[in-house]
């Protein structure tokens, strides 16, 4: 099937933010306006096209990023929905790994907060062009130039207005277009469909002209053409404008300002256009690169429907106990009944059916192109990060980031019976979600869940209840810790023993020492050749790293510690890699208990948002459950206060927060890093 719209004229596109920001209620709009949706969608009465599982309409929040398309002004978008709470931030990473533009929403009250410069950071790893959009600037305590000034500050960007707001808070009329200057006001009858261009009042003319040069000052750096008409006081056609300024969003050096209020319907056809004007299409992205699965070479790949298959597989969902495997495709043309091959997993995959999607509704088709995000039935071993590509070319793109669990329940299935039920329930969920982790204990029988936080653990039990039909009771979380050491030490591990009539030795000598919080594990080998063969290097490597999944105090994974290997013994027609891998697992235990092992817990970065009046009794609260104020910032009547706290003392802060402020404090937090208390 030919490709219906070139591709230059297509938008791969998301919407990210902290949680309540308004993501959702302007998608809706987005897909009303567009006329992908016949009647809008509220979050509130839990109508929401895009958050269509029952626990999004029940909370009001999304928690499973929804992908649509539909067509704007002989456009054709790809619209990704992302979810603002911390718990679900794999859902954003993943999303942004494949995107070419996001739009960031910011509160016009709340400005940025803290999950807002998480996902703005996760973009910049990903080198995504952004446009800003500031919503509900129609609340009270709206302030549209403190934001943009937070922008600057906080995410350290350069924020540059494309349009003022015309009025705040109750007086919200609609906006000044700083690029054709003229103001534009939503018909209220019509749901905010129409719109108009009417001139913009006296009273607001020289602060838009003193915003229309800094626009042009903006273009004119990206643009040979716009500096010299600007130097030549010429006039500078609209067309030019938006020509430097799109250069200025390409090269991430600058991020155009938008604002409105989706709630009231208004301000969503202008970031459409935006969009159009100022994001790159697949064409105009870099070509992707990634890694030859055997020689390790550098390969890129230009996106072309001719071109090699060159897919990644950025999503799973399980559907009917089928697997739905969101794609995007890089280069190629993906066809219905493909055999496609995943230099991953080294398997040979067949596309039984590929989806356009629209939220949970599917739209089948017999093919899909270069350029295109798209869902694929069939695939039975591909799973989050995986790259699908032409055999005959190979490629391995680079995977996605997971993050690691900080919270743990026990489960369990109120029927007996259930436990082989639950244990294939817990499978397909973590096929799905790559931060959700389950074990069985076999000492004391149990099920223990992981997690990112409360919420997620909440959503993921039941989940199970719900779309699985297995009841099953929780108990109360528990934090995951980890494990490291105080100090360096030198041991060495020998083995020597026959088994099943052939003898096996190995004699290693190995050095532990710590790192700084947050540095991993390192692994460095130091030991000459004579003393331990170049062979044998690697399974050692492997035995090492294998052995600090589980630590001497607790049994929690190691972290921050590097592990040289600094020599052993070499002994002709005896050592074996049997050997060495027991001698060197060995080693690393008597070192880990030498070296004085260390309990770290998560500590989380927590931002409290409070009045004035209610800060004394908020920071006395922080005190008690041991945790350190790092920054109280004033903002009008509120106090923003940051503190980093042990993730075990934050248990029932909400309650807490809400007796200590009636209800008028709120708060976000995130995880920072793993420590000891003392550390702080």
């Amino acid at each position: 099937m030919a490709r219906k719209v070139p591709l230059h004229r297509i938008r791969n596109i998301g919407i990210m933010a902290h949680i309540d920001a308004g993501k959702t209620t302007a998608t809706e709009r987005i897909l009303y306006y567009s006329g992908k949706s016949h009647k809008m969608g509220e979050v509130h009465d839990g109508q929401a096209v895009m958050d269509w599982m029952e626990q999004e309409q029940e909370r009001g929040i999304t928690i499973t990023s929804a992908v649509t398309d539909f067509m704007w002004k002989g456009h054709e978008f790809h619209l990704i929905d992302t979810p603002g709470h911390v718990d679900f931030t794999i859902e954003v990473e993943r999303s942004l790994r494949v995107l070419d533009g996001c739009i960031a929403l910011f509160c016009a009250v709340g400005g940025v907060e803290p999950q807002s410069e998480t996902v703005w950071h996760q973009a910049d790893k990903y080198h995504v062009p952004r446009i800003a959009f500031i919503n509900k600037m129609d609340r009270v305590g709206a302030d549209f130039f403190g934001t943009i000034q937070m922008i600057r500050e906080k995410l350290g960007a350069h924020p540059v207005a494309m349009q003022l707001p015309l009025g705040a808070e109750d007086s919200f009329k609609g906006v000044i277009d700083l690029i054709a200057m003229k103001a534009i006001v939503w018909d209220e009858d019509t749901l905010g469909r129409e719109y108009a261009f009417i001139e913009i009042p006296p009273e607001e003319l020289p602060r838009a002209r003193q915003y229309r040069d800094l626009l042009i000052e903006c273009a004119a750096e990206h643009s040979d053409e716009v500096m010299e008409k600007y130097l030549a006081g010429a006039e500078i056609s609209d067309k030019e404008i938006k020509k430097g300024l799109r250069r200025a969003v390409l090269q991430r050096t600058a991020v155009p300002v938008l604002c409105g209020s989706a709630l009231r319907n208004k301000g969503i056809q202008p970031i459409l256009d935006a969009v159009i004007d100022l994001f790159p299409s697949p064409l105009d992205v870099p070509p992707v690169v990634g890694k030859h699965p055997t020689t390790g070479a550098l390969v890129s790949r230009t996106c072309d429907d001719r071109g090699p298959l060159t897919c990644l597989a950025f999503k799973v969902a399980m559907e009917e106990g089928r697997k739905l495997i969101y794609v995007r495709i890089y280069a190629g043309t993906l066809h219905v009944n493909a055999d496609v091959y995943n230099p991953v997993k080294q398997v040979y995959e067949k596309i039984a059916r590929i989806f356009r999607m629209h939220a949970n509704k599917k739209e089948r088709v017999e093919s899909a192109h270069a350029g295109d995000i798209v869902a694929v039935m069939g695939l039975k071993q591909t799973t989050t990060g995986d790259t699908l590509c032409d055999d005959r070319e190979p490629i391995v793109l680079e995977a996605i980031d997971t993050y690691k669990p900080v919270m743990s329940v026990a489960i369990e299935p109120k029927t007996v019976g259930d436990e082989e039920r639950l244990m294939g329930v817990l499978e397909k969920i973590a096929v799905e979600d790559p931060t959700f982790f389950y074990t069985f204990d076999a000492e004391s029988g149990q099920t223990v869940i992981s997690g990112m936080g409360e919420l997620h653990l909440e959503i993921i039990a039941d989940k199970i209840m719900r779309h699985y039909h297995v009841p099953v009771r929780t108990g109360k979380p528990q934090v995951v810790y980890r494990e490291t050491v105080a100090s360096a030490v030198e041991t060495e591990g020998v083995f020597d023993r026959e088994i099943n009539d052939t003898r096996h030795a190995g004699h290693v000598r190995i050095r532990l020492e710590p790192l700084q919080r947050g540095a991993g594990i390192l692994f460095e080998n130091r030991a000459p050749e004579e003393h331990i063969p170049p062979q044998y290097i690697p399974a050692l490597e492997k035995a090492l790293m294998d052995a600090t999944l589980t630590g001497v105090l607790s049994g929690y994974p190691m972290v921050d510690i590097k592990i040289t290997l600094v020599g052993g013994v070499y002994r002709e027609g005896v050592s074996s890699e049997l050997g060495y891998i027991m001698a060197a697992t060995a080693a690393l235990r008597e070192a880990i208990e030498k070296a004085g092992p260390l309990l770290l817990e998560p500590i989380m970065e927590v931002e409290i948002v409070t009045p004035q009046e209610f800060l004394g009794d908020v920071i006395t609260d922080i005190n008690a459950r041991k945790g350190k104020i790092e920054n109280i910032e004033n903002k009008n009547q509120t106090r923003i206060v940051t503190a980093h706290v042990s993730l075990k003392n934050m248990f029932g802060y909400a309650t807490s927060l809400r007796s200590a402020s009636q209800g008028r404090a709120t708060f976000t937090m995130k995880f920072l890093r793993f420590d000891t208390q003392e550390r702080l």
